[in-house]
């Protein structure tokens, strides 16, 4: 038995305490056959679409574990209506956007963007939800928001369930949802992130969540961040940014995108809430640094500010602008220099953490 090995692996019957989050379904499907547990992140896909792409992940790992991860944020509109949205975004803030086209000569986008192909809203999310369920995923996750009902509703169905948190506060209502594994994430994570550190964040989660299991995240780039989690208290880690310069997950990215992402360091991340309203730690570029500019406007709050830059966040993906491009990405960034594939970032992982841990018993 693997010194690594805790109780979560028994349960999920996986090899490595690892779970493994990718916005791309060769990724995730990877994650679970390296012996980790790779978890979708699937909040801004289409219904059909989560349940087509959550079979093909099913296809790919045959009876081994995955998950998926929704954001599920209180406060949203009732409907899926972008017209009601966008009658109320301001035009200082459409000028100030347009201006970002216009400055960097931004093509028009062949279609919607990932944040506009629909309005996040109680709308979708119910139908969300509903492919979810309908799915045979053996983990559910909430990245923002954890609904009581969603959670009961998937654990009836045999689905283990959890959220994110990334503050002490936030403990107790995961809790009261009834959530089986609760996710301390710290604030060096990427994309929708708080300002705690995971060092501190973990070992307070950890003792208030009692016999429910909590995986650390934020900053897990190596098998020494691997094996400090568990000394945290942590029965398991929850990763990110270290998948992004994967094979599987590169071979999707725009290769100017994936050379930044390679080229950065830990301080080269910078939390904005201009990508969605909320904060949001990403790869800098031109785009945070116009939205920090003086006289520039404050984000809008979600789902406005998902309306009013969608469809540019889309072109500048779509059309390779350059100084635009960028990625949610945590401070592990700073890591990830090479291209490799994610059986090989797995087997480095646990063959480091293996080792620190067998330095610390002697």
């Amino acid at each position: 038995m693997s010194s690594l090995t805790t109780e979560l692996c028994h349960q999920f019957g996986i090899k490595h305490p690892i779970f493994g989050f990718a916005h791309d379904v060769a990724t995730a499907a990877a994650i679970t056959n390296a012996g980790g547990l790779g978890v979708y992140g699937a909040t801004r896909r289409f219904p059909h679409e989560i349940a087509d792409e959550l079979a093909e992940i099913r296809e790919i790992v045959g009876g081994k574990p995955f998950g998926v991860d929704l954001v599920l944020p209180g406060g949203m509109p009732e409907h899926n209506s972008r017209a009601a949205i966008e009658s109320q975004i301001p035009q200082g803030h459409k000028d100030f956007v347009q201006g970002i086209i216009d400055k960097y000569e931004v093509p028009e986008p062949s279609g919607p963007g990932e944040r506009t192909r629909f309005i996040r809203s109680t709308e979708i999310e119910a139908q969300q939800l509903e492919a979810v369920m309908a799915s045979d995923v053996d983990l559910f996750a909430c990245g923002i928001g954890a609904p009581r009902a969603a959670v009961e509703q998937a654990k009836a169905l045999g689905k283990v369930t959890a959220a994110l948190i990334g503050s002490p506060r936030h403990i107790e209502r995961a809790l009261r949802s009834g959530v089986d594994l609760v996710v301390a994430q710290g604030a060096e994570a990427g994309a929708h992130t708080g300002t705690i550190g995971t060092f501190t964040l973990v070992p307070q989660v950890v003792d208030a969540c009692g016999d429910v299991p909590v995986l650390a995240a934020g900053g897990v780039a190596t098998g020494r961040h691997v094996a400090a989690a568990l000394a945290l208290g942590a029965q398991g880690v929850w990763t990110g940014t270290i998948w992004l310069t994967t094979e599987e997950h590169s071979a999707h990215m725009a290769p100017a995108l994936v050379e930044k992402l390679l080229r950065a360091n830990s301080a080269d991340t910078v939390v904005s809430r201009s990508e969605s309203g909320k904060t949001f730690r990403q790869i800098r570029s031109s785009w945070t640094d116009e939205w920090e500019a003086p006289g520039a406007p404050d984000p809008l709050k979600m789902p406005y500010q998902d309306v009013l830059v969608g469809d540019l966040l889309g072109a500048i993906v779509e059309h390779e602008v350059e100084p635009l491009l960028h990625s949610g990405a945590g401070q592990g960034i700073g890591y990830a220099t090479e291209i490799r594939s994610v059986a090989d970032v797995m087997t480095r992982l646990v063959e480091d953490a293996e080792s620190v841990i067998a330095l610390l018993a002697q």
